[in-house]
């Protein structure tokens, strides 16, 4: 299965009306991550992420209905914002007619941003809805979770996971970055401070989407959903309206670097039932896994 992401440059709206609606070979679309600039002032390449607050969820609203439209019954949409504009995020989808299922709570695993007239803020919120009442596609994954300080015993299946994700670290500017940020191999500069990690996106593909099924991304960045998509025999669209990032996707998919594989994470999600029917082995598992199994009954 050819599974190389497609990548178009451009403004996500007009390519979605122009290009993707209008091809049946792109369509249906079963999964959308959604992670748009969050209009805070940050420079962009090609965006003015200043807004009117009224424009910018005006066009986001707009960017909801025509994913909406390109959607199988039952698709998914996770749109992630930051937490103060949830009200905002949960409207812009109901307008544009999905179901809400899930407001997830992405708990950020680094110190939390210190305020000096309300609590410290430590999360950002990731709405799952469908179109429809119920998502045609959805696997309970369950997750080898470490033990919090008052739990006594392992547990011997795992854990399902919840609506509370607290167990995958975001991309920071500092330490904690690791080899997954990419960076200017001179300089060692972060690429893009708002890169997303594997972790997060083999999580959303997993649960809301089957092998062979697309999946679509209007705000790529960095790629990382195309990415994750192509290790799990998905087909992607990733839409990039900065040519320097769009140049960075391009390199990254040709060039898979060891911190982007996702075989690193399979050991933590072993406890989901039939996980090699929604994750594949990669060549090189396949093999161990059958030598395995003949030396099991030829030992």
């Amino acid at each position: 299965m050819n599974c190389k992401p497609l990548l178009f440059l451009g403004d996500c709206e007009e390519i979605i009306k122009n290009r993707i609606a209008s091809d049946q070979t792109l369509l249906p679309i079963s999964l959308t991550f959604l992670d748009p600039p969050f209009n805070q002032g940050k420079a962009y390449e090609k965006h003015k992420d200043n807004m009117n607050p009224e424009e910018y969820w005006t066009w986001m609203t707009r960017i909801c209905k025509l994913v909406y439209d390109i959607t199988k019954p039952g698709g998914s949409i996770y749109f992630m914002q930051r937490e103060k504009n949830t009200e905002y995020v949960l409207c812009s989808l109901r307008e544009a007619g999905w179901t809400l299922q899930n407001v997830i709570i992405w708990k950020k695993l680094t110190s939390a941003v210190p305020q000096s007239y309300r609590y410290g803020k430590q999360y950002q919120i990731i709405a799952f809805a469908t179109k429809g009442a119920r998502p045609a596609v959805f696997h309970r994954l369950r997750i080898d979770a470490p033990l919090a300080p008052y739990q006594k015993m392992p547990r011997k299946n795992g854990i399902y996971v919840t609506d509370v994700w607290d167990d995958i670290r975001e991309l920071t500017s500092g330490y904690f970055a690791g080899d997954e940020a990419l960076r200017d191999p001179k300089t060692k500069k972060r690429l893009h401070e708002q890169q997303a990690p594997i972790a997060l996106l083999l999580r959303i593909i997993l649960s809301s989407t089957n092998i062979g099924d697309i999946v679509l991304d209007p705000f790529a960045g960095t790629g990382t959903t195309n990415i994750v998509a192509m290790q799990l025999q998905r087909k992607s669209i990733g839409i990039e309206i900065s040519s320097t990032n769009y140049e960075i996707i391009k390199h990254r998919i040709d060039h898979l670097r060891k911190s982007d594989t996702i075989e690193k994470y399979r050991q933590y999600y072993r406890f989901t039932p039939k996980l090699e029917l929604i994750w594949p082995f990669n060549e090189k598992e396949k093999k161990k896994k059958e030598l395995t199994k003949y030396l099991r009954f030829n030992g």
